[in-house]
């Protein structure tokens, strides 16, 4: 007989502005998680967009996705703190090994959240809830931010619980508690349920999770196609077996993936996303000399559906514009413009390693100055802090991928 599966879902609240906040109260600075404050770019510039906000930024209106030009008139005293992935890497790595040490697998969702199988460990653990908040109290108290803890019998119902009241807390959400906690929720909250959908299910009556669970998958299937159908029907009634699965060696690629608070919406939005995200997982690939033979990229969709695609390359590589430029490649090929995205992913496989490079008759200017960039970008980050340069892009430049560095010089403590 199977044990009964018992899954945590484990998730970093607000984590880009907590991680920040985290960094700079250790160097002494402001708690920025209770003054207005927003994780953007510069307000200069009409691309930038607030990536998370505070409670009190909340409170004035600020939303995540929207320009932060926009979000400075409606909070005049708003402090804005720039993203930094590789500052986002380390605390994502830091609170995931907290987790391994208490369930056997952990399967990393995004980058700040993930999900540990705690199947078979009532031997060790015997009350699931008092380890729920073990976890998240070392967590919040060894590493100084907080983190939800959704517990369930399934992936689904574990998220679910995780997503009921935050910060700081631990919820459950057992068969046994649908009836209370789950059925009364509006639908549209259910996990994998979008605006269409929601909008699909309302003309036949469906307004809550729990009109959905007393449905027939038949009239489901009418209404979402055969396969959303099924699952929206299982969904409802608390089913799902799928497993955690822990994430592949890392030796194997580097991977870097970014949930955001509010959907994508524009390619501007998204190359710059994209930037980031190449520029922190080209500058661990160039620390462990390593070079790339194929980029991946993903994105996830307002309705939890992923897409990817990849490109092998002629020549391996470390240099983050090449990176980057095929990660824009590529998502131009997979985004329609018109989906909204709340993920985008970067991987970077078929790895080799050492210093040799394939040698070339006809030297590459272009690659060596950009070479030579990174290379520079790297001595300064290392020895003065990830905010010390950051990067920008011309987006879309018909020259190619252009670059622009902005150096803070004012030895911020932020950035030291």
């Amino acid at each position: 007989m199977k044990p009964d599966r018992l899954i945590f879902h484990v998730d970093v609240n607000s984590a880009f502005l907590s991680w920040t906040a985290t960094r700079m109260v250790a160097q002494g600075g402001p708690d920025i998680r209770l003054i207005p404050s927003c994780v953007g770019g510069d307000p200069a510039k009409r691309t930038s967009i607030v990536t998370a906000k505070s409670i009190p930024a909340k409170e004035y209106g600020v939303r995540t996705g929207e320009p932060v030009s926009m979000a400075l008139r409606k909070c005049p005293q708003l402090l804005i703190v720039p993203s930094d992935f590789r500052l986002y890497e380390k605390y994502s790595h830091a609170f995931m090994d907290i987790c391994r040490q208490y369930a056997p697998v952990v399967e990393k969702f995004s980058i700040d959240e993930c999900f540990l199988d705690m199947t078979g460990t009532r031997e060790l653990y015997p009350d699931p809830v008092a380890t729920a908040y073990e976890i998240k109290d070392r967590i919040r108290d060894t590493l100084g931010f907080t983190v939800n803890i959704g517990i369930g019998p399934n992936k689904l119902l574990a998220k679910m619980a995780g997503d009921f009241e935050k910060p700081d807390k631990v919820h459950t959400l057992f068969l046994e508690e649908l009836p209370a906690k789950f059925w009364p929720l509006p639908v549209g909250e259910l996990f994998g349920v979008g605006q269409s959908t929601v909008r699909a299910l309302e003309k036949v009556s469906v307004r809550t999770i729990g009109d959905l669970a007393a449905c027939s998958e038949r009239l489901l299937q009418s209404v979402a196609g055969n396969k959303l159908g099924h699952q929206l029907h299982a969904y409802a009634n608390g089913q799902d077996d799928s497993p955690v699965t822990a994430e592949p060696a890392e030796a194997k690629g580097y991977n870097v993936s970014t949930t955001l608070e509010e959907n994508v919406t524009t390619m501007e939005q998204a190359h710059r996303i994209l930037l980031e995200l190449a520029d922190s997982v080209t500058g661990r690939m160039r620390a462990d000399k390593a070079r790339t033979g194929c980029i991946s990229v993903t994105i996830r969709s307002a309705e939890f559906k992923n897409r990817s695609h990849q490109r092998k390359l002629e020549e391996p590589t470390d240099i983050t514009g090449e990176v980057f430029s095929v990660a824009k490649s590529l998502f131009r090929e997979l985004w329609d413009q018109k989906t909204p995205l709340r993920l985008l992913g970067l991987s970077l496989t078929s790895l080799s390693h050492g210093e040799q490079e394939q040698f070339s008759l006809f030297r590459d200017e272009r690659r060596e100055r950009e070479k030579k960039m990174d290379k520079t970008v790297d001595l300064l980050r290392g020895r003065f802090g990830a905010d010390i340069i950051r990067r920008g892009s011309v987006l879309d430049s018909s020259a190619g991928v252009g670059r622009k560095y902005k150096a803070h010089l004012e030895n911020e403590r932020e950035g030291q």
